[in-house]
């Protein structure tokens, strides 16, 4: 629909061009009689308005060749148009003002036909090639937010697969593989907390209890308990021992034992 367009648009240009040299040729009295038209008086006025055709002329031409300028030139163009083909239809069948001649007049209803119909079609067309590219933009930036959300769902997944993988000991749902931990040569080899230096393979590095402060005192009190325990052990099995000797001595010597004894 914008090649055809294009094609309104030099046709517009093509017409303006005419329109405008014939009245910037206003002064030359024999070529309006030769063509049977009225003269533009004063020739300032008609010279005036066929600059300006001649400029809106090179602008529809321009705006064939320039994509982003098609739509909205071709609108005004077309507006430009099918209005002045209005005013003649209006003015100089209508009106009969200026009178002319059967062949003038009759040049006179063609031009603004031409012009009526050609403006109407530049406008419709230009509508529609506007609401085309304002669909065709809006589905382009529906595509670029799908991409965009697409490329930034796949980078916050990747970013999940490094995280997971600098995991040691992660299985993946996915492909249920399980990678082992990887450790470090110095997190293989203990370091002994006294020295500060790596044990030798064999060897404990397990800091002692006496080196830490409370594990000292836990162990002292646990030493001092375990004293006093068995201390009471020895008291009652020297007092047992006390008591069988005695016991003994007793049975020995056959005396009776007094009431309540034992």
């Amino acid at each position: 629909m914008k090649p055809l367009l294009r094609a309104v648009l030099i046709i517009d240009a093509l017409l303006l061009l005419a329109f405008g040299l014939v009245l910037l040729l206003t002064p030359w009295k024999s070529l309006y009689d030769a063509l049977q038209l009225v003269q533009t008086d004063p020739a300032l006025v008609g010279q005036g308005a066929g600059v300006a055709l001649i400029g809106l002329a090179w602008l529809a031409l321009h705006a064939s060749i320039d994509g982003a300028m098609t739509a909205t030139v071709a609108k005004v163009v077309g507006h430009v148009n099918w209005l002045t083909g209005v005013l003649m239809l209006v003015w100089l069948v209508g009106l009969h003002t200026p009178p002319l001649s059967g062949l003038g007049q009759l040049v006179a209803v063609l031009a603004g036909v031409v012009l009526l119909v050609i403006g109407l079609g530049g406008v419709r067309l230009a509508g529609a090639v506007k609401r085309r590219e304002r669909l065709a933009g809006t589905a382009a930036a529906q595509r670029a937010d799908r991409t965009n959300a697409r490329e930034a769902e796949n980078a916050a997944r990747k970013a999940e697969r490094e995280r997971d993988a600098a995991r040691p000991g992660v299985v993946y749902p996915a492909s249920g593989t399980y990678v082992e931990p990887t450790l470090s040569p110095a997190a293989a080899s203990p370091v002994s907390p006294a020295t500060g230096h790596p044990v030798e393979p064999g060897l404990t590095a397990t800091p002692s209890r006496a080196t830490m402060p409370e594990a000292a005192a836990a162990a002292r009190e646990d030493a001092l308990a375990h004293e006093r325990l068995a201390q009471a052990h020895e008291d009652a099995a020297a007092r047992e021992r006390a008591a069988a000797e005695r016991d003994a001595a007793e049975a020995k010597s056959g005396s009776p034992r007094p009431p309540f004894h034992g």
